[in-house]
């Protein structure tokens, strides 16, 4: 049975997202061309939760849009039929910095698909990353700008992300085999 170390508790989670909406906040400090952009399923409740924490620091609202990668996946033809969920851009992000939010960041794959769904929707003057855990193994050259937890892993452990929007807890383990 594989053994399970919890990586961040509830409280460490919401710290984390404090710190990085506080990062966000600093690195644009015009919030008004700043959109958050959630890519499904765990980075859409984190850039959810983001939002208040950066209405508060910046003092106006940051538009939130979701974004299903699956059909720009390069791993497509090798997966079952994949579970699709919906892409909700209700702004026109072209001019804007784009922050992509994602819970996970291991090979880079999934950041490469968001990237190019989001061409589909305009061409924004900048796209940042926002990733609650960096677990490392780069596939692509790809590196997060805002960071709540650097978790350095080996290929054969997991990193289980449990957020209470899905009905559990807010906890986040690694499954070592």
């Amino acid at each position: 049975m594989p053994e399970s170390v919890v990586i961040l508790t509830s409280i460490a989670l919401e710290r984390a997202l404090k710190r990085m909406a506080h990062e966000i906040a600093e690195r644009n400090e015009s919030g008004s061309n700043l959109v958050l952009v959630g890519i499904q399923r765990g980075g859409v409740v984190l850039a959810g939760r983001l939002i208040p924490l950066l209405k508060e620091i910046v003092g106006q609202n940051v538009p939130l849009g979701s974004l299903d990668v699956n059909m720009h996946r390069d791993d497509i033809g090798t997966n079952a039929a994949p579970n699709v969920h919906p892409t909700v851009i209700p702004f026109d992000m072209t001019g804007k910095t784009v922050v992509l939010v994602d819970d996970v960041l291991f090979s880079g794959r999934t950041t490469r698909a968001a990237l190019d769904a989001l061409n589909d929707f305009g061409r924004p003057q900048r796209v940042q990353l926002a990733v609650l855990i960096d677990r490392g193994h780069r596939e692509l050259p790809i590196k997060a700008d805002f960071v709540g937890k650097n978790v350095p892993t080996s290929l054969r452990e997991r990193v289980n992300v449990q957020l209470k929007e899905y009905g559990g807890q807010d906890i986040v383990t690694l499954e070592k085999s």
